[in-house]
């Protein structure tokens, strides 16, 4: 394996290092639809690293949550404001408490989803989804899925129509993450899309119902990544999150303002490329790449 969030490595520095790169590549690919499992998993294969494994990975994660966080604070403000109204004084037409009560639908689906994979499949970390071969045909498959529904989409709806069953259905596609080269942020803006969105409206959405699932994710896996990690204690992972959050906050202003004047095939070409450039990778390399 012989990553630095994993297994002991020679040296704290280089640990230091592993997570720093591990770290950009979460925060660059976390909100971007191009799956930022699959590059955790990828990147450092492709270094020599090793599979850093499934609990880093989610911890670096606490990184973007936090970016997201911070961010979205005004629109989360608004969105706990609104719940509580609706609690109150019965406003559940509210735009803001729709969108509290999308939300959290949207969330279960991966919950579930996570609870079951934790609960009956204990060799999930080493099983062939993880696989480098698998990465690279689920993320063509997304792309093609991302390329028909930037043809089909209507793009009218705006995120003050969100209603419940909005959550519903981007909750289920955000479930699908689970498995790698899916792209949590990339399958939920595809549905998006589907369902009609403005693509800025989708992307705005994605991010914000991807902060109870990220969450729960690095909260979960954070004992395990930290014991697996004692011999060099907590500081490589630290650095880890600090670079996903920088590097998130980065990404997500970014992507708003792309989405406001651009299509997202420059993500169905960068997925396309992704997954063929990785199926060339294993077939020259064989077996032992994936």
């Amino acid at each position: 394996m012989g990553s630095a969030l994993s297994t002991p490595v020679p040296g704290f520095l280089e640990a230091c290092w592993h997570a720093l790169v591990l770290g950009i590549v979460q925060g660059l690919t976390e909100f971007l639809p191009i799956s930022s499992t699959a590059h955790l998993k990828v990147v450092p294969v492709l270094l020599g690293w090793g599979d850093p494994g499934v609990a880093a990975t989610a911890v670096i994660q606490l990184g973007s949550i936090a970016a997201v966080l911070v961010y979205f604070r005004h629109d989360l403000a608004e969105v706990l404001a609104g719940v509580s109204r609706a609690f109150r004084y019965g406003q559940w037409g509210d735009p803001s408490a729709r969108l509290g009560v999308a939300m959290a639908i949207g969330t279960l689906p991966i919950v579930l989803a996570g609870l079951a994979i934790k609960t009956l499949w204990p060799a999930y970390e080493s099983s062939p989804l993880r696989s480098i071969t698998s990465i690279a045909l689920v993320s063509i498959l997304m792309a093609l899925l991302l390329a028909v529904a930037e043809r089909v989409g209507r793009r009218q709806r705006d995120l003050p129509q969100v209603r419940p069953i909005d959550g519903l259905l981007v909750g289920l596609a955000q479930a699908l993450a689970v498995i790698p080269g899916v792209s949590r942020s990339g399958s939920t803006l595809t549905a998006s899309l589907f369902d009609g969105w403005q693509r800025a409206a989708a992307a705005r959405f994605s991010f914000l119902l991807g902060i109870p699932a990220i969450t729960l994710a690095g909260l979960v896996e954070l004992k395990s990544a930290f014991a697996s990690g004692a011999s060099l204690g907590p500081i490589p992972l630290l650095i880890g999150i600090a670079s996903a959050a920088v590097v998130s906050w980065l990404a997500i202003a970014w992507l708003l303002r792309f989405l406001q004047n651009h299509s997202t095939w420059i993500f169905v070409i960068y997925r396309l490329a992704f997954g063929l450039l990785l199926l060339l990778w294993v077939w020259r390399v064989g077996p032992s790449a994936s």
